[in-house]
């Protein structure tokens, strides 16, 4: 009698309906900034679009919330975390202080294909800037820092700072400038900085790359706003689909 095989949708659904799953495709929302501060996440329209019970919902929302990306009030339910002045600050002050760290123990660890990838990645922020994506731009350039955290090999700190990453999305929805100009300026200043980057890690000088990322941290923080736009919230089934 012959094997019985899985089918290959069957496997696909499964994979698309995991918990992993469904955080991955909520953070990459807002790293993507397709969910805006304060979008309330219903339940009921994320198992829906996911095509799982809500009781598959809950712990990943649970987990974010652990990550302060998402606000779980009670009688109220979850919504994306809106930001304060003073948590905006703090972040950024949290990354000014682990990541000059995490490009010394890259620049230690690198491979060339590692500064290879960081170069191509700049150049895909680049191609995604001057087409007007903005999105892609903002979602390549924190892609930039994690990758090199991840190859810094320092699995403790990269795990903090793919949290800082996200919040810091939340935190340039919050307070970026809302005009087209200024966002574009903000992300071709974002590629020139992160050039002069690679330019001294391929130096394989700690000291100056260390100082650079202090300097574009700084940057970033000085261009943020403090007041906020209105954001119309996204229709949750509409924005992820149904899984299945």
């Amino acid at each position: 009698m012959p094997r019985a095989t899985k089918k290959p949708e069957m496997v696909e659904v499964a994979a698309v309906s995991s918990d992993q799953a469904i955080y991955d495709k909520i953070i990459s929302a807002i790293l993507d900034h397709r969910l805006p501060p304060g979008t309330k996440l219903v339940e009921d329209k994320l198992a829906t679009a996911f095509g799982v019970s809500r009781t598959r919902i809950r712990p990943v929302l649970v987990r974010l919330a652990n990550e302060q990306v998402v606000t779980l009030t009670p009688n109220r339910g979850a919504s994306i975390a809106q930001p304060s002045v003073k948590e905006a600050r703090e972040v950024f002050e949290a990354r000014r202080m682990i990541e000059p760290r995490l490009v010394e123990l890259f620049i230690a660890a690198a491979s060339a294909e590692d500064i290879t990838n960081l170069r191509a990645g700049i150049a895909a922020e680049e191609e995604a800037r001057l087409g007007g994506d903005m999105r892609r731009a903002i979602r390549l350039s924190g892609d930039f820092h994690l990758h090199i955290a991840q190859a810094a090999g320092h699995d403790t700190l990269g795990r903090i700072l793919r949290e800082l990453v996200s919040r810091t999305s939340l935190i340039l929805m919050t307070y970026s400038s809302s005009h087209s100009r200024e966002r574009e300026e903000a992300t071709a200043c974002g590629c020139r900085e992160h050039q002069a980057l690679v330019s001294a890690i391929r130096l394989r000088d700690a000291r100056e790359a260390s100082r650079l990322m202090v300097e574009h941290l700084q940057r970033l923080e000085s261009q943020l706003q403090f007041g906020t736009d209105d954001n119309s919230a996204p229709d949750l089934v509409e924005l992820f689909g149904h899984a299945a």
